[in-house]
């Protein structure tokens, strides 16, 4: 376990976070992906499980504080989205405490994985296409049941938001329109996060400290990315080919650090 009480230099963790939530207002999604490898390999974290633990922490933060935004703007299908949080926040607490059992070296390898799916979808983005709403019979109900249970697991087990699992899983399900399962699916994001981070703080694998400054930084670094998103709209499909292009490169580094370890023994 982490030492308590460790420092880490301030402005490696502002920074890092400023990154992530820079990438959040600028793309509108995908960044939180960016925080466990920032906290491990430019903070300084040397415990792959706290670095899931606190980064998990600021990805809640960064989902609830977009959620509001959505809900201003009447973006969300409130009775889906609290049924949806519930289920899958059963299966958050179930992925994070496998994800605590198993070897911080081999869940980052898989986290590396994990990645590497993010970066091919972000290749292919969404378009946002006509939806009939389907009634809500035993199937629908099932369908979602099932995806948000999956998604719950998921998100505990690497400490991610889950958003590209849960996104399509919405408009499955229910076939609700995109905007509508962009913002209804981060009070899931959020609560699994949340769900997430408390089951790893009651191991003492969270680093509050850290995660609030990660978690500020995040914030300015948003605004800033929003900023400057309403000027580059029209880049929009290229900025996230190249952020597609980095995370693959992160993932590389993850899984060629980690490739000894886990696959030679």
């Amino acid at each position: 376990m982490e030492p308590t009480g460790v420092s880490y230099p301030i402005v490696s963790a502002v920074g890092s976070g400023g990154v992530v939530g820079f990438m959040l207002g600028l793309l509108g999604g995908g960044g939180s992906i960016l925080a466990t490898p920032l906290l491990l390999y430019v903070v300084g974290v040397t415990q792959p499980h706290v670095a899931i633990g606190t980064g998990a922490l600021a990805v809640s933060a960064n989902a609830f504080a977009n959620f509001a935004s959505h809900a201003i703007k009447g973006h969300i299908w409130w009775r889906c989205a609290a049924v949806f949080s519930a289920l899958g926040v059963v299966g958050a607490v179930g992925g994070s405490s496998l994800g605590k059992a198993i070897d911080g070296d081999r869940l980052i390898f898989f986290f590396g994985i994990v990645m590497m799916v993010v970066g091919a979808l972000m290749l292919n983005p969404r378009k946002a296409v006509a939806v009939e709403c389907r009634p809500v019979d035993l199937r629908m109900c099932l369908a979602t049941a099932a995806v948000a249970l999956a998604a719950g697991v998921a998100s505990g087990f690497f400490g991610i938001g889950g958003g590209f699992l849960i996104v399509p899983g919405l408009m499955l399900g229910t076939g609700m329109p995109m905007i509508n399962a962009i913002g209804t699916s981060l009070l899931s994001v959020g609560a699994f996060g949340l769900t997430t981070a408390l089951n790893y703080a009651s191991s003492g694998l969270v680093d509050w400290r850290l995660a609030a400054e990660f978690i500020g930084g995040g914030i300015v670094g948003g605004v800033f990315g929003m900023l400057l998103s309403t000027r580059l709209s029209a880049y929009k499909n290229i900025l996230n080919r190249l952020f597609a292009a980095l995370i693959f490169v992160v993932a590389a580094y993850i899984l060629h650090r980690n490739w000894g370890t886990v696959v030679l023994g």
